[in-house]
């Protein structure tokens, strides 16, 4: 690594020894301090890196100091001292920009990445991760579908902008621990048991469960709507949404559909699913297994699916494992606090947040049963006792907007100091997620499809590559799921996007499968090379990284060096696409490095040099790609 001849100071927030760039930065807020006579850690505020034009830029008027800034530019131009870390200083209108010394730089940069790939505590890759979030603890709440319904596209996009965020907050020191709350409870389940009974099969529900109960739902659900139109009624489905969404101060139709509970007996379908349900709410033995049937079954399907896509949960939570007693106690704290008021309806118990122009919400029906904002906050108030958070995250649609500032707001409201460490990470919808059948409902088809679909392109690679691979299957598994993850990641968050097949299979253009040739063509460059150069065992100490010459190669370099700090700005912003751009741009680089930069042929100890730049900007790549839940592939 760079010289120590030039002994730094420490500034809070920097980590040297795991950011080079911090260290580099540091070097100019040292000049601007000593030229500028202002505070070093302003100064520091005020270096940026990222410009095309420069290393290092600084704007001197962000400093207002008085006077002209370029009377005080040309002064930091006038008092500088080069030394290992920096080598010039120039002023344009008062616009400094500082150029770091080639060679060290190169060497302090490529040895760091060696470092904190190969020589780690954790024996796991470093490079670009950090400690600001050391000793705190982020409770990751994303995913989330509803069981014996289709895992739409929402919940797709949940899950990957999710995974990515646990695995962003990790990068940043955190501890993070990451929830499923399925849609576990309601009376869509006396519906579902009731049509089980009618159209169910033990081997088809252990075979594909959610397929299966699916199916169930759907036959159960028409047949009730025919029932209903029979008798003369208006038809309701018997699950009509009581959750974020509903309309605030009413009760649902389901509920405005019930026969009083006057003993009579109601032998409709919906009148047995709604008897079902009560059964389970009553903490019945018999309604409850068959419920925990579905459940348990249901999930260990979910967890394939999730291992699929190289996900994974900590807690498999959701509305039935909020207790009674804390959906009780926050309805009675709220009644305490007088923020709830009667409906003139009756008996229905609400909040008026007209005021912080949130409208009104219902937290209990008339019937007396909670909502789904009502178990929310009893889970809440559950995790906060058991975890006691730095920071809670909930990923859920931009539709929903208005639900979880309802939530958040009636949390502050109750008097939980810990009420401002939750926050919602929304997001846009997929438009026209399916099959190119138009057909598919279930993730799983949609990803079976992607993978179909790499499979032929693979097949038809005229290199033959395709007969070299061990499991083309699984190559093509992983290109597939790779495509639907970047075409998710690319835009902002809450942006919407179309669905776009013949797009997201393309090598073409920024895409997964783009990502993954990048990555494939950097592994091959050891092999490629084998029979004339192999790298050294200890680079740092055997690698002359001087004869790194090249214009493109620092340039390749000055992009590696960037990389924590994309890390960080992702974290900032909780943008996947900072480092999906990362990722392209580092793959652009480097495709425009291989004519200039040529391992094979060159002079011995330059091929050295040239190769321990390429593992490093592979190293890093497949730090970017996981970081975004991909695999990184070595052949295709």
């Amino acid at each position: 690594m760079a010289s120590s001849a030039t002994q730094l100071p420490y500034i809070p927030g920097t980590e040297p020894e795991r950011v080079a760039m911090d260290a580099y930065r540091t070097a100019v807020a040292v000049q601007l301090q000593k030229a500028l006579g202002i505070d070093l850690e302003k100064a520091y505020e005020g270096v940026d890196i990222g410009r095309k034009d420069a290393d290092f830029h600084v704007a001197v008027p962000r400093f207002r100091l008085g006077g002209k800034p370029n009377d005080w530019a040309e002064k930091a131009v006038q008092a500088f001292e080069p030394n290992e870390y920096l080598e010039c200083v120039s002023n344009k209108a008062g616009f400094l920009t500082y150029t770091a010394r080639t060679a060290p730089f190169i060497k302090h940069v490529l040895d760091q990445v060696h470092t904190l790939t190969y020589k780690t505590g954790s024996g796991k890759p470093e490079y670009g991760t950090n400690t600001q979030g050391n000793g705190k603890h982020l409770v990751l709440e994303f995913s989330s579908p509803n069981i014996a319904k289709p895992f739409h596209a929402g919940h797709l996009r949940s899950t990957i902008i999710g995974a990515f965020l646990g695995n962003l907050y990790e990068a940043n020191g955190w501890k993070v621990t990451r929830i499923n709350y399925l849609g576990d409870w309601g009376k869509q389940f006396g519906l579902l048991a009731v049509g089980f009974d009618r159209f169910g099969s033990e081997e088809a529900l252990k075979t594909d469960p959610i397929t299966h109960l699916y199916d169930v739902y759907v036959k159960i659900n028409a047949a009730a709507k025919e029932e209903e139109e029979a008798l003369g009624k208006k038809a309701v489905d018997i699950d009509a949404d009581d959750g974020p969404g509903a309309a605030p101060g009413a009760d649902t139709a389901a509920d405005a559909a019930a026969p009083a509970d006057d003993g009579s007996e109601d032998n409709t379908i919906n009148g047995q699913a709604r008897r079902f349900f009560k059964r389970m709410e009553d903490g019945e033995e018999g309604p409850l297994a068959l419920w925990k049937k579905f459940r348990d079954l249901s999930i260990e399907k979910y967890k394939e699916t999730y291992g699929r896509l190289n996900i994974h949960f900590d807690v498999y939570s959701g509305e039935s494992q909020v207790t009674q007693a804390s959906q009780n106690a926050a309805v009675d704290v709220l009644q305490e606090k007088g923020i709830v008021t009667e409906s003139e309806q009756g008996k229905t118990l609400l909040i008026d947040l007209d005021k912080y122009k949130l409208g009104k919400t219902v937290v209990r029906k008339k019937d007396g049963t909670t909502l789904y904002i009502t178990r929310d906050i009893g889970g809440a108030i559950e995790r906060w006792e058991k975890y006691h958070f730095d920071q809670m995250i909930y990923v859920v649609a931009a539709q929903q907007d208005l639900h979880l500032a309802q939530f958040f707001k009636v949390l502050d409201l109750m008097g939980y100091e810990w009420a401002d460490r939750l926050e919602h990470v929304n997001f846009g919808m997929v438009l026209g997620m399916s099959t190119r059948k138009g057909t598919a409902v279930f993730l799983d088809q949609i990803l079976n499809e992607a993978k179909t679909t790499m499979l032929e392109v693979m097949k038809k690679d005229t290199t033959k590559k395709y007969d070299q691979l061990e499991d083309p299957e699984w190559t093509a598994d992983t290109l597939g799921l790779s495509a639907v993850k970047i075409q998710d990641m690319t835009a902002r968050r809450v942006m919407n996007y179309k669905f776009a097949w013949d797009r997201m299979t393309s090598f073409e253009g920024d895409t997964g499968p783009y990502l993954q040739y990048a990555h494939v063509r950097l592994s091959s460059v050891e092999r490629r090379v084998a029979d004339q150069t192999v790298l050294r065992a200890d680079p740092p100490a055997e690698i002359d990284t001087s004869l790194l010459t090249e214009p493109k190669a620092r340039e390749l370099v000055y992009l590696i060096a960037s990389y924590p700090d994309a890390v960080r700005t992702a974290f900032k912003s909780k943008e996947p696409n900072a480092i999906v751009g990362f990722c392209m741009k580092l793959s652009h680089v480097v495709s425009s490095a291989w004519e200039q930069v040529i391992v094979k042929g060159a002079e011995p100890e330059v091929a050295q040099a040239r190769l321990y730049l390429y593992v490093c900007a592979r190293n890093v790549l497949a730090s970017a790609m996981r970081l975004l839940t991909l695999t990184p592939l070595e052949r295709m």
